[in-house]
């Protein structure tokens, strides 16, 4: 496959069974064969990704101090800000050229997992950076509970199988800010190549060249979407418990052409995680005599762990 397939939300949204079922088949297909679309007809408005951006671009040009000052310690940069270099991909020890920002999951206080998140960050400098940023959290989550819906009904599982899972799951909003790059990078990208932790990643900012995925025969094909358009992507979490059935797909953002190093890039993944006690144990209706189980049984809070580890972001 040399690019990324395009599928409509609104096919799924429909009260027609064919066009229900006409997404289910190609996202299926699509995340079977590369593990990578772009979605149409999703929740985010023109207005809100305008403001969105506006409060990023707002927040990135504060003072390096002011940033620094939101940087929680203990928490693994689950919350609040992530200085530049402190993230590198599994297996490097350069970090990646990048700064960001997490918005993390909202709950009410008598929620059982009110205790287990660390409470979002305010920054009082600018008073709609949070709310917006909140919203925007809000309609890609919805999103992405629709999406997950259709893969449960792709893998033979009730339609809200996930639901449970990914209703208070512990997702993370992440505006990043790639800066401009002022000399030669020694063996350091934009973003090295990784495929994520979680189940499934809502991605804003693909509008231009950078992102790049790599296919099945190792070649990279770069990921460009349609301004009204999301990349959506299999996660490690989703791919260990299909058996590998849906792919996490090796991906990266790679630095501009030294005309463009001058010139920012922003762009907001949303990462999409279930509830931590969630099992990612194989599925069983994945496991077959050609399709051997490939993993050990683990939960999601487990692996979550262990890949922070593996980014830099929690010490052993």
């Amino acid at each position: 496959m040399q690019n990324i397939p395009s599928v409509d939300l609104r096919d799924f949204l429909s009260d027609d069974p064919k066009r229900k079922q006409k997404f289910v088949n190609e996202i299926g297909k699509a995340f079977e064969e590369i593990g990578f679309v772009a979605l149409k007809g999703h929740f985010l408005d023109d207005k809100l990704v305008d403001e969105l951006y506006g409060e990023i671009r707002n927040f990135f040009s504060l003072p390096l101090e002011t940033k620094y000052s939101y940087e929680i310690p203990g928490i693994g940069g689950q919350r609040g800000y992530v200085s530049f270099g402190k993230e590198h991909a599994k297996g490097k020890k350069e970090g990646d050229l990048k700064e960001f920002w997490h918005f993390g999951q909202y709950v009410d206080k008598d929620s059982k997992w009110a205790s287990e998140y660390p409470d979002n960050v305010e920054v009082k400098e600018l008073p709609r950076f949070n709310q917006v940023g909140k919203e925007a959290y809000q309609m890609l989550e919805k999103t992405g509970i629709y999406v997950l819906r259709a893969l449960a009904l792709h893998l033979g599982l009730d339609e809200f199988y996930f639901d449970d899972f990914g209703k208070e799951g512990n997702s993370i909003l992440r505006p990043i800010h790639y800066p401009p790059i002022t000399q030669e990078p020694e063996n350091a990208i934009r973003a090295a190549a990784h495929g994520d932790i979680n189940l499934i990643t809502l991605l804003m900012g693909a509008q231009g060249k950078g992102l790049q995925v790599q296919n099945h025969n190792g070649e990279w094909i770069d990921a460009i979407a349609e301004p009204d358009e999301l990349v959506i992507n299999v996660g490690d979490m989703l791919s260990r418990h299909t058996n590998n059935k849906l792919k996490s797909t090796i991906h990266q953002v790679v630095n501009p052409p030294r005309e463009l190093w001058g010139t920012s890039r922003y762009s907001v993944p949303f990462f999409m995680h279930p509830v931590s006690d969630m099992r990612l144990d194989c599925l069983e209706n994945c496991i077959d005599e050609e399709n051997p189980k490939l993993y050990e049984d683990i939960s999601a809070g487990e692996f979550l762990h262990e890949r922070l580890v593996d980014l830099g972001l929690i010490k052993k």
